[in-house]
């Protein structure tokens, strides 16, 4: 009885990229999230307790917790309103309108990074 062929993959190369992806995904994030779960652990309860009321850390958690607050707070007020004026009305420009808004979900922050340190910075 002879083995059946395999059938092709729509996505060549897909086991090995996937397997590429992985690896850098653990050394880039995996990796170190381990290690602070690692330090973390072998901290006493006090001790532990002790660094995440430390006045600077709660400061630091005011910050980022309320700068996070106000930043959704006014994307979300601006993004209602700009869905809304799409949606509902005509008018000279709409499609760099809506182009623009969907700019982000096409082009990765990162590439968007790189292409500006690559226009402004003094030697690219």
């Amino acid at each position: 009885m002879a083995i059946p062929a395999k059938k092709p993959s729509v996505l060549p190369g897909f086991g090995p990229s996937l397997g590429f992806t992985l690896l850098y995904l653990s050394l880039i994030v995996l990796i170190p999230l381990a290690a602070i779960f690692l330090k973390a652990s072998v901290l006493t309860w006090e001790q532990f307790w002790k660094i995440v009321t430390d006045p600077r850390v709660v400061a630091s958690y005011k910050l980022t917790f309320g700068a996070s607050l106000i930043g959704a707070s006014i994307n979300a007020f601006f993004g209602l309103l700009v869905a809304w004026v799409l949606v509902r009305y005509d008018f000279p420009g709409k499609g760099l309108v809506d182009a623009l808004v969907d700019l982000p979900f096409a082009l990765p922050t990162a590439v968007a990074g790189i292409t500006l340190t690559t226009l402004y910075a003094p030697k690219g």
